[in-house]
């Protein structure tokens, strides 16, 4: 087991993935308006890659186009003192291929928001780190 210089368990790329499928809701990092913004998302996975579903004149939507973003799940036991976090960082896009979007709409991402939600974001996994505290250990 790999530790940080602050104590806390590297995970591998393997552990991050496996961790990042396993929640249904993360936090998108993105620039809106030369500022940082997040905002928590349902998300899935379609192998590597994070499908979201919004709605095309979103302001995701807008600011997601072709840039980079950063992408963050994690989990936490307070009373336990234990958690993880996995960080994502690679290229959005819009998905403008029908036939795309049509594969898209077949995955289990089904919005929490009210309202049709048609429009789909990819995020490209190109950078993947992760850590883990456990105060058991």
């Amino acid at each position: 087991m790999r530790l940080d210089s602050a104590g806390l368990q590297v995970l591998s790329y393997q552990e991050c993935m496996s961790l990042l499928g396993s929640c249904p809701i993360g936090r998108i990092v993105f620039t809106d308006r030369a500022l940082p913004a997040v905002q928590p998302v349902n998300f899935c996975l379609d192998g590597e890659d994070i499908v979201i579903r919004t709605t095309a004149g979103s302001k995701l939507a807008a600011a997601t186009r072709r840039t980079v973003v950063a992408f963050e799940v994690d989990e936490f036991d307070p009373a336990a003192r234990t958690g993880w976090s996995v960080t994502v960082v690679g290229h959005a896009r819009a998905v403008e291929d029908p036939a795309e979007a049509g594969r898209l709409a077949g995955l289990p991402l089904t919005p929490w928001a009210p309202g049709t939600r048609d429009h789909f974001i990819v995020i490209a996994t190109e950078q993947v780190s992760g850590r883990r505290i456990d105060q058991r250990d």
